[in-house]
């Protein structure tokens, strides 16, 4: 099978960590956690792994810019913008937001990497491809060249910074002596369980990748799901195709939407925490190991005996809202 060229950037193999006590009150069922939010300090998050196929496709082309988007504080720009100045790119980003928003976690480290901001509102951020573009033919009539990667790199060559993450997983299971019979992660944009799901299916393992989607819906991301596979497929010359039932998408958990939280969710983050000293997002892996635990406590997962969660990231994403609901405690 063909393989897309890749760059060494993260630290991996990243980790894989029992939650022992997690485990022990949930009863018959044992969780674990891989570390992805620990895949570097500047780049951290799983934003890396997707990064890693996607730069190396823009320098092979001869890029010397690469251009993205995402909210404000979004995990993507950030490890795009420090990416690029490892590599010694440039990078130019459109983030959705307003000039209220503090220069703080992801922002300010956007602005600390070097990178061109360009803060839209949400009613010009619809339009974000046309903006992508138009970055793209500014820079080219100033003699550049911009290489665009998609919201959270979700597109056929992110895909395979986890179709890399899956087969990582398969060795440390034999390394652990442990078979993950779930794989759980957050879908915010499908590229990270597109991945995932791709590699799973490529090599007839036989756990269930599912997906908790933390915006928009299920039938949203089964689509999105099905779109970067085909992509991955044009690079592979394989012909992986997946129904919409073949797709394990569980939905009901986005809450109050993308980037907002409860204080249920935010009550269950500092359980963990206290728990296991271990940090989620509010964003992403908070809402997904929330869905998570419930599905396991209303007994919807109870055929897994050994599940694996990928903490893709985010502890840079917290804003002041959610750190005031654990304040007011």
């Amino acid at each position: 099978m063909k393989m897309p060229r890749k760059l060494t950037i993260a630290n991996l193999p990243t980790n894989i960590e029992h939650l022992k006590r997690l485990s022990s009150e949930l009863g018959n069922v044992a969780i674990y956690l891989k570390r992805d939010d620990q895949t570097g300090t500047e780049v951290s998050g799983n934003k890396i792994r997707k990064l890693e196929f996607a730069i190396a496709e823009a320098i092979d082309n001869g890029y010397d810019t690469l251009i993205t988007c995402g909210a404000v504080q979004s995990n993507h720009a950030r490890a795009t913008a420090a990416a690029a100045a490892k590599i010694g790119l440039k990078c130019h980003l459109i983030l959705r937001g307003s000039s209220e928003d503090v220069f703080e976690g992801n922002y300010f480290l956007d602005g600390l990497f070097g990178a061109s901001i360009d803060i839209v509102d949400s009613e010009e951020f619809k339009n974000i491809d046309k903006l992508l573009k138009a970055k793209q033919d500014e820079l080219e009539s100033k003699g550049r060249k911009g290489y665009v990667l998609p919201i959270g790199a979700s597109n056929g060559i992110g895909g395979f910074g986890y179709f890399y993450a899956m087969n990582e997983i398969l060795e440390q299971e034999k390394t652990l002596g442990i078979h993950f019979d779930a794989i759980v992660t957050t879908v915010g944009s499908a590229g990270t369980f597109a991945g995932l799901l791709y590699a799973n299916t490529l090599v007839k393992n036989d756990a269930v990748v599912y997906g908790i989607n933390i915006s928009a819906d299920r039938e949203y991301f089964a689509g999105e799901t099905k779109k970067i596979i085909a992509e991955m497929n044009e690079y592979t010359g394989e012909n992986i195709s997946l129904s919409y039932d073949e797709i394990s998408i569980i939905d009901g958990y986005a809450g109050r939407g993308y980037g907002l939280s409860t204080k249920e969710e935010i009550d269950f983050i500092k359980y963990i925490a206290s728990l296991e000293g271990v940090a989620l997002d509010p964003v992403y892996t908070g809402k997904a190991f929330y869905g998570l635990y419930n599905e396991i406590k209303k007994g919807n997962l109870s055929n897994h005996k050994n599940i694996l969660f990928i903490h893709t990231g985010g502890i840079f994403g917290w804003k002041a809202e959610q750190r005031d609901i654990i304040k007011n405690f």
